[in-house]
């Protein structure tokens, strides 16, 4: 039970805070690989990419859809907990968090660790920041 309550979560969240929402709130919450810069501010930059995007105005604004996407994924995944399992507000927090470190995990590894197995990649000029698909 707890692994396909996990595989709904991810789905539900991918489909909520990766699709619909940034489609509705007119954001762009993919992760731009910075490459550039000291290891402290790429590493703090893939930290807050969860937490913050660029929308369709080209301009960095809060990563509402994300955020929201996390938020729903939480509450929807309440419905499917065993009733034991059930503390709303600590099940939807908990989701929620988690699926924010997950994002921030999985680019700090973009990051620091698939560019080094796609050394054939072009490289980027610092005007087009090149955009690394999850």
């Amino acid at each position: 039970m707890r692994n396909g309550a996990a595989y709904a979560n991810v789905i539900s969240g991918t489909f909520i805070g990766s699709a619909i929402l940034p489609s509705l709130l007119k954001q762009d919450p993919r992760y731009f690989y910075k490459g550039t810069g000291n290891t402290r501010s790429r590493f703090l930059y893939a930290l807050a990419s969860p937490l913050i995007c660029k929308g369709d105005n080209k301009r960095w604004q809060p990563n509402y859809s994300g955020i929201l996407g996390s938020f729903a994924t939480g509450g929807i995944s309440y419905s499917y907990y065993p009733a034991g399992d059930r503390n709303a507000t600590q099940l939807v927090l908990q989701n929620t968090l988690i699926r924010i470190g997950e994002s921030a995990l999985s680019n700090v590894l973009q990051e620091f660790v698939v560019r080094k197995f796609t050394p054939r990649l072009q490289h980027h000029s610092p005007d087009r920041p090149e955009t690394v698909s999850r």
